[in-house]
């Protein structure tokens, strides 16, 4: 090999690489990082269903507002909680019906949960349906700000509510409604309890992995990238 060529791949060798010192953890480091992941885990496992299944109501809220697509199981803690609590008006909301999937003789699912909760015995006079628009994407917050539009437009002079939805779902609910309504009127949150798995060992439950892992996921969504 030439003197030119030896000289080419050298200068190539030391523009590519260099050497350099780095820290690395000791055997000691590497327990105590193992033992700080395994407790952030484990605080991660037993805080996240609470979490997102946040309640923190309004003591002198006077409207309870029900997510009107939850479970009917929810719809009776709805009711009970309408019961416990000082409410003039039970505002429901919510979205068309797919008629592919649901034949209730109802176009959407606020005018059905209301007359649900008619039947489980709720005065009629105290229930408002607010039925929401037809969308693809962020229909909580479009059910949030087509509850905003009706307040608007009518005498009620609501200054709290506390909202009343399913589960896991309640974190989601109160970032889209306090972002719809907020300064306008204050929001308080009521997350129904869990039928199909024990909140406290949700690991435990396919059913509670699926649901901390999809509502986890959409409440980044919420919070960061709405």
């Amino acid at each position: 090999m030439s003197w030119k060529k030896r000289k080419h791949r050298k200068t190539l060798r030391m523009q590519l690489f260099q050497r350099q010192e780095i820290w690395t953890l000791t055997p000691q480091g590497w327990l105590i990082a193992i033992a700080l992941m395994t407790f952030a885990i484990a605080f991660f496992i037993a805080h996240i269903q609470p979490f997102l299944a946040v309640t923190s109501p309004i003591q002198t809220a006077d409207t309870l507002v029900v997510e009107g697509w939850i479970p009917h199981s929810d719809l009776k803690q709805a009711f009970a909680e309408s019961q416990r609590g000082s409410y003039r008006h039970i505002i429901v909301t919510g979205g068309p019906i797919n008629k592919d999937f649901h034949q209730t003789g109802y176009d959407d699912f606020a005018e059905l949960a209301a007359a649900k909760l008619q039947n489980m015995g709720l005065k009629s006079e105290k229930i408002i349906a607010v039925p929401s628009p037809d969308v693809v994407k962020d229909r909580t917050y479009e059910s949030a700000i087509n509850l905003r539009h009706w307040l608007e437009d009518s005498n009620l002079n609501i200054k709290s509510i506390n909202l009343f939805t399913h589960d896991t779902h309640a974190r989601r609910s109160w970032i889209m409604y306090n972002k719809a309504l907020v300064p306008y009127l204050q929001v308080g949150i009521i997350a129904s309890k869990p039928q199909h798995y024990n909140p406290q060992r949700w690991w435990e439950s396919s059913t509670g992995v699926r649901t901390i892992i999809n509502e986890g996921l959409a409440y980044i969504y919420a919070q960061f990238f709405f």
